[in-house]
């Protein structure tokens, strides 16, 4: 293992242990979700844009996030944020450049992960999007930590 990988994994591991601290001092989903947010844009090295989109019906809507001005909507079956809703996975892309119908919301882009977040009954509701103006920032040590913040997201949540 690389060093960056090792020092990625202990960022993680930190950065999991604050929010099993912070989380439950809410049931507030939303306020939940920003703090996920907030948390990983300012530790993690190269997150550009760091935000959710929420499913609602045929387009995903933006909702808390840190970085540049986003696009508001993503209409349906466009960008790596759709491609994860449909295939119901988290997706990595290496470089947004050569994704098929990638949305370039912002153009200093380069890399993406997608995760999807499930409400307490296992229901997709919303993704988070990580950009980074870095190529092959993302590789499955994030996408492992990623699935695993947003999971603790619904934990003993009351509000939806």
């Amino acid at each position: 293992m690389t060093d960056n990988s090792q020092k990625k994994l202990r960022r993680y591991a930190r950065i999991s242990e604050q929010l099993s601290d912070l989380l439950p001092e809410t049931d507030d989903r939303l306020a939940r979700m920003a703090s996920v947010i907030a948390i990983l844009h300012h530790k993690m090295d190269g997150f550009l844009w760091t935000g959710y989109y929420f499913l609602r019906g045929d387009k995903l809507v933006v909702g808390p996030y840190q970085g540049p001005v986003a696009c508001q909507e993503l209409a349906q079956g466009k960008g790596v944020c759709w491609a994860a809703v449909m295939r119901n996975r988290t997706i990595i892309v290496d470089d947004v450049h050569s994704f098929p119908g990638h949305i370039a919301c912002d153009s200093r882009s380069k890399s993406e992960i997608v995760v999807p977040v499930r409400d307490d009954k296992g229901k997709l509701f919303a993704v988070l999007d990580v950009d980074s103006a870095r190529y092959s920032n993302f590789d499955d040590i994030d996408a492992a930590w990623l699935e695993k913040i947003v999971k603790m997201i619904s934990i003993r949540m009351k509000y939806s």
